[in-house]
């Protein structure tokens, strides 16, 4: 009788045993197997330093324009152009290897600025900025709000780069719709209109409260002013300071060939990184940067020869000058453990490629780093993080770039995304 009874309970013992296996959850197969990142043979087609890797995430997206990356690791992309009637490429990677295999889009309008932050998404158009909460990473598409409207909307320099800031506010850049505020724009012998009208909504930084809906250019505050054209901008959390990237003037030897040779055109004025306060002013229109001379310098508009500072003597100093007509598009400060120690905390900059440097070689096509102290300023001089973007030795024209470098965003666990504005592929950037 004992005996019966002890059978019978290891019999069912081994049938609880066998129902709570069988019942058990699950691991979903990406936990089962964590498949380690693998760069391209071919770095997916970049230069990269030593121990660095990439591989191509998305390719044939479109005009991509900047980017920003979920805490959930979806990548999210802006286009200057709509496909399929949208603007905004949203790539997922279900299977760990790194690489978009799933494709989809929402938003009816193109643009330049995305970013992540306070819980939502926020995507600019031209004319305005829109933002869409998230939640596990996701974006509710259906729940869009206009957070800036009424926007004016104008060809040369009308994107609006957008950043957050730890303090609940937006910042949105207002390009120029000019050169050099000249009456006549871009034409020979037409002054510069002082005081310049154009400064009074454009040139400069708007700040606005960031969870504010329908707001209007005139609600925000002038953040900065004196700024040409910015398109990169960042937030540094360490600095807790508004940085940017300023397109310099074109066309000085064009203007006024007596004052400037052809290679100082090509040279001059300087692509600036500016530390942007509130109340910055950086000049423009009637100063532009020399790196030679390391000053801002009166601009032949308003009756400089090279030479003279006068009115620009007191203006705001870039915290680093970089050679003429590169374009610098985007701006990252990596606070991320995926590269190694020395990018910490530094800055990478997308610069995006000339079109008017001749008689010199065009110059840009590739990614930046700038290293940083703990003092908010750069440390030493910057380095060609990647490059081969273009695709061949020496570029001449824009058009023969296969890829121009775009954007720039930090992935969850560290790595570095870069777009492409040609053909729309999109980097991830990672150890090797």
């Amino acid at each position: 009788m004992k005996k019966s009874i002890i059978v019978s309970a290891l019999f069912g013992l081994l049938v609880n045993t066998s129902l709570l296996a069988n019942t058990a959850p699950k691991k979903s197969p990406k936990a089962q197997k964590s498949i380690k990142l693998k760069a391209d043979v071919d770095n997916g087609g970049l230069t990269l330093p030593n121990g660095i890797g990439a591989l191509v995430v998305a390719d044939g997206l479109g005009k991509a324009r900047h980017l920003a990356v979920a805490p959930n690791g979806d990548v999210y992309v802006r286009l200057n152009k709509l496909v399929n009637g949208k603007g905004t490429v949203v790539l997922k990677d279900t299977d760990g290897d790194g690489k978009a295999d799933q494709n989809t889009s929402f938003g009816n309008f193109l643009g330049t600025g995305i970013v992540i932050g306070n819980g939502y998404l926020y995507a600019s158009s031209d004319t305005s900025v829109v933002r869409y909460p998230m939640k596990d990473g996701k974006v509710d598409e259906s729940a869009g709000e206009t957070i800036v409207t009424g926007l004016e909307h104008y060809s040369e320099h009308g994107s609006k780069s957008i950043e957050l800031d730890d303090k609940g506010h937006l910042y949105v850049t207002f390009g120029a719709p000019s050169n050099a505020c000249q009456e006549k724009n871009r034409q020979k012998g037409s002054k510069g209109m002082d005081p310049c009208p154009i400064l009074e909504w454009h040139g400069g930084i708007w700040q606005f409260d960031a969870n504010k809906k329908n707001q209007k250019q005139a609600d925000g505050v002038r953040y900065a002013t004196g700024l040409r054209n910015v398109v990169g901008l960042d937030w540094n959390k360490q600095q807790g300071e508004l940085y940017a990237m300023q397109h310099g003037r074109d066309q000085l030897n064009t203007m006024f060939s007596t004052l400037y040779n052809a290679e100082q055109n090509a040279e001059l004025p300087s692509e600036e990184f500016c530390l942007v306060k509130k109340g910055s002013d950086f000049g423009w229109p009637y100063c532009y940067h020399d790196r030679f001379q390391n000053k801002k310098m009166l601009a032949p508009e308003y009756g400089g020869d090279g030479k003279i500072q006068e009115r620009c003597e007191g203006k705001d100093q870039p915290i680093m000058a970089f050679p003429a007509h590169w374009a610098p598009n985007a701006l990252l400060f990596y606070t991320g453990n995926q590269l190694p120690a020395k990018y910490k905390n530094g800055a990478f900059i997308c610069f995006h490629g000339s079109w008017n440097r001749a008689p010199l070689k065009q110059g840009g096509y590739f990614v930046a780093f700038v290293p940083f102290g703990k003092n908010g300023k750069p440390s030493g001089e910057y380095e060609v993080f990647a490059e081969g973007f273009a695709g061949g030795s020496e570029i001449k024209n824009p058009n023969e770039a296969k890829a121009r470098p775009m954007g720039l965003a930090q992935g969850p666990d560290g790595s570095l995304y870069i777009s492409d504005s040609v053909k729309g592929k999109v980097w991830r950037v990672i150890k090797n």
